[in-house]
């Protein structure tokens, strides 16, 4: 209960402030409109999103008419029913990617850059399956086959997540790499799919030194013991891959629509970013501070 508690207090203060500067910002049509709330207050509905993410839950179904409706009616008096939450799960979808743009950590001037495949189906219901026609494709990925998308996740050393950006699984893991970069990092480290002389200048006219090994038909280039040290420590952002999808449960193949798709997605991220415990560099500040300035 305590952790429903501060999740919630953490997102209904964030909505207080958000929600009534983002509606002044819609465009309306002209036309008068009814502006009557829900029975269940947007953090409500937010929290319970999130919390699901944060549960030994694997299908949010059973959290919800096996969890939440059994044990916390009196936290959510105006409680919907589970057809009626899935409905208005939506309009939630903003108010979330906002919420998660004020958890995303600093860049800390060393930063790791990597992407995973978010499956959405299974490749042997490929044919049949209608969710995400003509959105996605089936493409080769480094693990296989797989159809689906791809997130491509900027982290610092402390585990937090400094960027993150989703494409369609066919684009290279180049591509997203300038607009991610945007943020002072001023080492990123990456593996031998972010090899690119024309990525690396591009990023160095903007302060940014993009640091990876060289494949085995390649020359040998030197590297410094730092950056040789922070390559075989690009583990860090591996282990956040493996606990959005299998702690955060940021992938599964039972979507009904690319609303519930995002939603389950921005959830996850968001309870990655409120867990305590992440993976870390054992590297106090000062450690990292002074090496980065040598």
């Amino acid at each position: 209960m305590d952790k429903l508690d501060d999740v919630f207090c953490d997102v209904d203060d964030f909505c207080k402030i958000f929600i009534p500067e983002w509606e002044k910002q819609q465009l309306s049509d002209g036309s008068k409109k009814r502006q009557r709330s829900g029975r269940m207050a947007t953090s409500e509905i937010i929290t319970i999103i999130i919390c699901f993410h944060m549960s030994h839950y694997r299908d949010f179904k059973n959290y919800y008419l096996g969890y939440i409706s059994r044990f916390y009616t009196h936290a959510f008096p105006e409680l919907l029913s589970y057809t009626r939450f899935l409905e208005v799960m939506p309009k939630t979808l903003v108010p979330l990617s906002s919420y998660f743009s004020t958890l995303k950590g600093k860049a800390t001037g060393v930063e790791f850059i990597d992407s995973t495949s978010i499956k959405v189906c299974h490749n042997l219901r490929i044919p049949q399956h209608k969710t995400f026609d003509g959105i996605t494709q089936r493409v080769k990925g480094t693990m296989g086959w797989f159809y689906g998308f791809k997130l491509h996740i900027i982290s610092n050393y402390r585990g937090e997540i400094v960027a993150a950006k989703l494409t369609t699984g066919n684009v290279h893991d180049t591509k997203p790499v300038p607009e991610l970069a945007s943020a002072p990092c001023d080492n990123l480290y990456a593996d031998k799919g972010y090899i690119s002389k024309k990525l690396k200048s591009s990023l160095l006219e903007r302060g940014v030194d993009l640091v990876t090994n060289v494949r085995k038909n390649m020359k040998a280039k030197a590297l410094s013991l730092w950056d040789r040290a922070m390559l075989s420590r690009r583990f860090i952002i591996e282990t956040i891959n493996d606990q959005l999808k299998n702690i955060s449960q940021i992938e599964h193949s039972r979507h009904r629509s690319p609303n519930g798709f995002m939603l389950n997605l921005l959830g996850g991220l968001v309870a990655y970013c409120l867990k305590e415990n992440k993976p870390t560099l054992n590297i106090s500040d000062l450690e990292m501070s002074s090496m980065v300035k040598a």
